[in-house]
């Protein structure tokens, strides 16, 4: 493995613990920044939608945490990432696997697997399209009333 792929391995790594950390404390003009300017957020399963762009991105997260506020205080849904394999295609794109699962005050309220597409922008790498698949929820938690 090359220099240049572990440095590319590393920073997407970043960019992934970097939305959930930015989503988790409501943070969303920064999630909507880690993402290209005409990435995709496509969400199936609980709350389902499909947000084009870093503007329309940012108001799916700003009426997803307009609701969060009402139902976990701030700072009480955490999503937790794991399983996080990166398959660098070239110096430009990468392809990342991983799993979630998320906690509120009422324990674990919704889990399932993020499929993300990244591209390189300078020492920075984006989402240029993030599939989120809910696998399950707990019955009567945040997720069991989308």
């Amino acid at each position: 493995m090359e220099l240049w792929e572990l440095s590319a391995r590393e920073t997407v790594r970043h960019t992934i613990a970097s939305y959930t950390y930015a989503a988790d404390h409501g943070r969303f003009e920064d999630v909507a920044s880690l993402f290209t300017v005409d990435g995709i957020l496509e969400v199936h399963g609980t709350g389902g939608a499909r947000a084009v762009g870093r503007d329309a991105i940012l108001a799916f997260f700003r009426g997803v945490g307009s609701d969060v506020v009402t139902t976990a205080p701030p700072g009480r849904m955490q999503h937790h990432v794991s399983s996080v394999r990166v398959d660098v295609a070239s110096p430009t794109e990468a392809n990342v696997t991983s799993y979630f699962t998320v906690m509120t005050g009422a324990g674990v309220d919704h889990w399932g697997r993020y499929r993300d597409r990244l591209t390189s922008d300078g020492d920075r790498w984006l989402i240029a399209h993030r599939l989120v698949r809910t696998d399950g929820r707990t019955p009567g938690g945040w997720a069991d009333a989308r």
